[in-house]
């Protein structure tokens, strides 16, 4: 990262976006940027000014010399101390099980081949993810693994990164018409298997539960795979069976109005295990019981999940064998960038466990209690 800031910073001057006499940012808002501490900003400011390109003036900060003027400044080479070269993983958040699997096999693999791997968030901001893909490649690192943001449908720079033969894996989900290296899960058949699982058991009223569809892949395939599972069941594909949940209202109330509202649903598939567990809340409220009531599948597992009173039937995407996937492919591409584009779509497992049941076994439950 004191690299990585150094070249940063000579690129700014390099290609005139700072220019002499210009204010650079504080230590404070360098270290905010680049999710680093305030010493590794101190040291690598330190060098340039050696250099008489920074001048620093006390109380007011930082400003690029006038002696800076007209200079093409050198890139300090792109590798750790140790000659590791590096690769950065691009991510909307880290806040699952299943995002921190991912990245550990990100991590493991990129390891062994002798990488070194820089983490950055997005925070689901496709503005944030293009800001940081131009400052990373402006830095010449090795290659890109990228997650893209939710509701994605076109980016720019993927696409630019992506003709110029650039090194890039694009990880869970692919962007629609763009010819690009992907590796996923199979969403379709996940959401396939989940449902079926919850047909043979007998129920009919299924409904999908998602955050919002259009233009996340992973999403929509998922939808599909959910309604051919009804399609191929017999089953009439009702839209009022889908929910999808939006930021106007916390997401536990949005469910449970829903299920107020559609006392005939027996079964829910969910898109990921949060929604999943929140659902399992938001029927408890309404004095279902799970399976009884209602039962649920889900996508991932999620922490400590074994101690759960009811731990949730779940479709496991392998997510750590996907990182490793996603960081081979990537080192591949670095060793040879003409070959060509590859799709990998890896298979899933449904694992059931104590959150579904047949509603024929629930109902004989209920009378003989």
């Amino acid at each position: 990262m004191y690299i990585q800031l150094k070249n940063y910073i000579i690129n700014q001057m390099n290609t005139g976006v700072w220019k002499p006499g210009d204010k650079l940012p504080s230590e404070n808002e360098l270290a905010e940027q680049f999710n680093v501490s305030r010493i590794t900003v101190k040291n690598a400011m330190a060098d340039i000014v050696k250099q008489g390109l920074i001048t620093r003036i006390q109380g007011r900060g930082s400003y690029i010399s006038d002696d800076a003027s007209n200079q093409l400044i050198a890139y300090e080479h792109q590798e750790i101390a140790t000659g590791s070269p590096l690769v950065v993983f691009l991510m909307p958040r880290l806040d699952n099980l299943f995002t921190a699997n991912l990245m550990t096999g990100i991590e493991e693999e990129l390891a062994e081949h002798g990488y070194h791997l820089v983490f950055k968030l997005t925070h689901d901001s496709q503005e944030l993810e293009n800001k940081l893909l131009k400052e990373f490649t402006q830095l010449e690192i090795n290659g890109i693994i990228i997650y893209p943001v939710d509701g994605e449908t076109f980016n720019d720079q993927i696409l630019k990164l992506t003709l110029d033969r650039f090194p890039l894996v694009i990880i869970d989900r692919y962007l629609r018409g763009l010819d690009a290296n992907y590796i996923s899960s199979d969403n379709f058949k996940g959401a396939y298997e989940a449902t079926k699982h919850l047909t043979n058991l007998g129920h009919t009223k299924i409904s999908f539960i998602s955050t919002a569809v259009s233009g996340t892949t992973s999403i929509e395939d998922r939808l599909h795979g959910y309604e051919q599972a009804l399609s191929d069941s017999g089953l009439f594909i009702d839209y009022r069976l889908r929910l999808t949940l939006s930021s106007g209202m916390p997401v536990v109330e949005q469910i449970k109005s829903y299920l107020m509202e559609n006392p005939d649903v027996q079964a829910v598939v969910t898109t990921n295990s949060a929604i999943g567990l929140i659902t399992m809340k938001a029927a408890k409220s309404l004095n279902l019981q799970v399976p009884d009531d209602l039962s649920i599948v889900c996508f991932d597992d999620y922490a400590h999940s074994e101690h759960s009173e009811i731990p949730l039937t779940y479709i496991n995407q392998n997510e750590k064998n996907m990182g490793r996937e996603a960081a081979k492919l990537l080192v591949s591409l670095i060793q040879e960038p003409n070959q060509d584009r590859r799709n990998v779509v890896l298979p899933n497992k449904l694992v059931v466990r104590n959150s579904t049941t047949s509603p024929t076994v629930a109902k004989e439950a209920g009378s003989e209690a």
